[in-house]
């Protein structure tokens, strides 16, 4: 009602007071997590040669794959296809004894604190396919991303912040879509910074002038509000009212925003735990730098990508090496600072990819998309540490037991942050549209 009243000015007091009661939040049950990092490593990482041990695969190096591959893009994918073993040589760790490869020595050290999940599936064998639908529960349709929906049900923790952030998001594989709020309200879309899985020192959002540089901003603040009040009082059209709402937030950004992106007054031993300054590690220890703070400074969900590197159809040994000394430094270190300071038991950290890659040789030395069967991981917000969830095939290539649809993911994610994802919904088009769309279920065996 008060959406349609008055031109819709009741409905964004009310947002207003509410963020500024309780960041806007519409809790379902009680939440385990208050706000989600999620790492994208953009391309597919190969899970058996990362979380996904296989022996099997290991012993019949070179042989015929003993059943029939998936339809796959690659034409060589045959009955006549071979396997392909790890070149690296993996171990148990920690008290839970979870198998990781020597890919990740640093994270291998939080292994107690994983639920790597090693039965999930998707849709789609083209990035832009899986990528979407790892962002936006979707492969073929333009819909909210999983951050907006949780900052449309949420809002964000502190009102002078956005409550989704996009680090260094990919240009490519849907672009702005992996980040975008589609049908929602204009102000639940990312605040991005960087560009294509890279953040410099001196990285900044964009047109973010501080006020006391420019005496003319509120100025032409005000007259953009006007314009964008009469349109809406002439049509009613409701996004109007995310994009009043995105200016307002963008205004006051201009106060907060400086201080929680300037990195540089971190002390030394902080930066050094993330990697920065080291030539390999310091483009992702930044953007997990970052992610501390914004997920310290109350922004709900964090959204981290790497560039299109992990796509290796040829070159796997060098290009998942290469991609694997970038990230795992950083991602301990985060994963270390979010414990010493007391944020990872209610922040939701998750890893992964648009999908993984086939035990089989694709050329001479690559591996091709396998969205069959896959492994991503989680730590903290209210799941098991030292969990390894689902299998794999005895060859890691199709999800054999406790399988976990991407559906189901986004179900379990949002079910830590105390929302049903059967119940966050939005009416468009004449009915009402949520992420899971008819689909999902909570994964609760990986629940605390």
């Amino acid at each position: 009602m008060l959406q349609s009243a008055a031109c819709g000015f009741g409905s964004l007091a009310l947002t207003g007071l509410a963020q500024a009661a309780g960041g806007g939040a519409q809790f379902h049950h009680p939440p385990r997590a208050r706000r989600v990092i999620f790492l994208f490593m953009h391309g597919g990482p190969s899970q058996v040669d990362t979380f996904d041990y296989k022996p099997e695969l290991q012993n019949r190096d070179g042989q015929k794959l003993p059943f029939s591959p998936a339809k796959n893009l690659d034409p060589s994918a045959t009955s006549q296809a071979k396997l392909l073993g790890s070149p690296w040589s993996f171990q148990q760790h920690g008290e839970s004894g979870l198998w990781v490869s020597e890919l990740f020595p640093e994270v291998a050290r939080h292994a107690d604190d994983l639920c790597v999940i090693r039965s999930m599936q998707s849709k789609g064998q083209s990035h832009g396919q899986a990528v979407c639908m790892l962002h936006t529960g979707t492969d073929n349709f333009v819909r909210p991303s999983v951050g907006s929906w949780i900052s449309y049900g949420l809002g964000t923790e502190n009102e002078d912040l956005p409550g989704f952030v996009s680090i260094s998001p990919s240009a490519t594989h849907g672009g702005p879509r992996n980040y975008g709020a589609a049908f929602l309200p204009a102000a639940h879309q990312a605040t991005t910074i960087g560009r294509n899985g890279k953040l410099d020192a001196s990285a900044n959002f964009d047109f973010l002038t501080p006020r006391s540089e420019s005496a003319k901003q509120r100025r032409k603040m005000e007259l953009l509000q006007q314009m964008n009040r009469d349109h809406l009082a002439r049509t009613e059209y409701a996004p109007v009212e995310g994009m009043i709402r995105s200016m307002e937030m963008a205004y006051r950004m201009q106060t907060s925003a400086p201080e929680v992106i300037d990195t540089s007054e971190e002390p030394e031993h902080i930066r050094d735990l993330y990697g920065i300054g080291n030539e390999k590690t310091d483009t992702f220890g930044r953007q997990c730098l970052l992610a501390r703070k914004f997920a310290e400074a109350g922004v709900r969900y964090i959204q981290v990508s790497t560039p299109n590197v992990w796509d290796q159809h040829g070159n796997l040994k060098k290009g998942h090496e290469k991609n694997a000394l970038a990230v795992d430094r950083p991602i301990a270190g985060l994963l270390g600072d979010l414990k010493q300071r007391g944020l990872l038991e209610d922040t939701l950290v998750v890893w992964g990819g648009e999908f993984g890659r086939t035990p089989i040789v694709q050329g001479s030395n690559g591996r091709d998309h396998n969205p069959q069967g896959f492994t991503m991981w989680a730590a903290g917000g209210g799941v098991k540490g030292g969990l390894a969830y689902g299998e794999t095939d005895d060859f890691g290539y199709f999800a054999v037991k406790d399988k976990v649809h991407m559906h189901d993911l986004h179900a379990t994610m949002l079910h830590l942050m105390g929302m049903d994802h059967e119940k966050l919904t939005y009416r468009y088009a004449g009915r009402d549209f949520r992420l899971t769309d008819v689909y999902g279920h909570v994964v609760k065996d990986i629940l605390v």
